[in-house]
């Protein structure tokens, strides 16, 4: 969204009405009944902090809605792409009309520049943004890198991201309290056993534990057999640089493990796309 000018008061950053009819520009601004207005069913962001939107609504109370929202046409009325805090706050208010910026978008613009919103003021927790990865990897075929690319983060981390939603529902939800982290989460899928994982995450909760903390449980439980195996893959510090190496180009886990003379690797993907985008790699395409 375009910055306003500041340095010129608040008539740089209150904009002035314009009727809906003269409005000819994609980023001019704009009064519309609040009425009209929507929320958007791709939201990403799941749980709104009401104490967050209380105090928003004391500050629009004082000074108005000075950001726009920023909404779509559809049909007689408009959805919402991004702003939904202001929105919810300006309705708890009875505010009658609503600044906004109308845009051109489709089903999938609006899911990404509402994510893209959302990251940047850093309001999502770990799972709402898998959840939104998944979203856009399953109903519009976006692949990871795209994404990527969109929010400026690594494919590494949309990849982690995304493996997140292999956890068990009840440890995804303490998640999204906040009383475990991404950190904790992506350590714990180092645990096949889900029960474990699940007495893992109380431990986390009750003893407060750090990520390393967790993560040297986790390997001084192990079974011998697994560790036996961790051990021989490690011996080979060439199998550690190749393991290393596949593991950055193909964005995503992989194991080596290696005897004598035969081994096997194990690559891990997370959906259909992902896998074609694994197969594509390897052949040397464009992923």
């Amino acid at each position: 969204m375009e910055r306003r000018a500041l340095g010129k008061g608040l008539s740089a950053l209150i904009p002035e009405k314009v009727s809906e009819e003269s409005v000819s520009g994609k980023k001019e601004i704009m009064y519309v009944a609040a009425s009209k207005i929507k929320p958007n069913p791709f939201q990403p962001r799941e749980e709104f902090d009401q104490t967050s939107i209380d105090e928003l609504s004391l500050s629009i109370k004082e000074k108005g809605v000075i950001q726009p929202l920023l909404v779509r046409r559809k049909g007689d009325y408009f959805e919402l792409i991004a702003g939904e805090r202001r929105f919810r706050a300006a309705n708890s208010l009875g505010l009658n009309e609503l600044p906004v910026i109308i845009r051109d978008a489709d089903d999938q613009d609006s899911l990404e520049l509402a994510l893209i919103e959302n990251i940047q003021r850093e309001e999502l927790n770990p799972i709402e943004e898998a959840h939104a990865y998944q979203h856009l990897v399953e109903k519009f075929s976006v692949t990871q890198e795209k994404i990527s690319d969109v929010l400026g983060k690594s494919r590494v981390s949309v990849a982690n991201t995304l493996r997140l939603l292999k956890l068990p529902h009840e440890i995804q939800e303490e998640m999204k309290k906040g009383r475990i982290s991404f950190a904790h989460g992506r350590a714990l899928l180092e645990v096949e056993d889900v029960n474990y994982q699940r007495k893992l995450v109380q431990d986390v909760i009750s003893k407060g534990l750090s990520v390393r903390e967790l993560e040297s449980l986790i390997k001084s439980i192990r079974p011998k057999t697994i560790k036996r195996k961790m051990k021989q893959r490690h011996e080979d510090p060439v199998v550690a640089v190749f393991e290393e190496r596949l593991q950055h180009s193909l964005a995503t886990k992989v194991r080596i493990v290696k005897n004598k003379k035969r081994g096997h690797i194990n690559i891990e993907f997370y959906s259909q796309e992902d896998l074609e985008r694994i197969v594509n790699v390897i052949k040397g395409g464009n992923g």
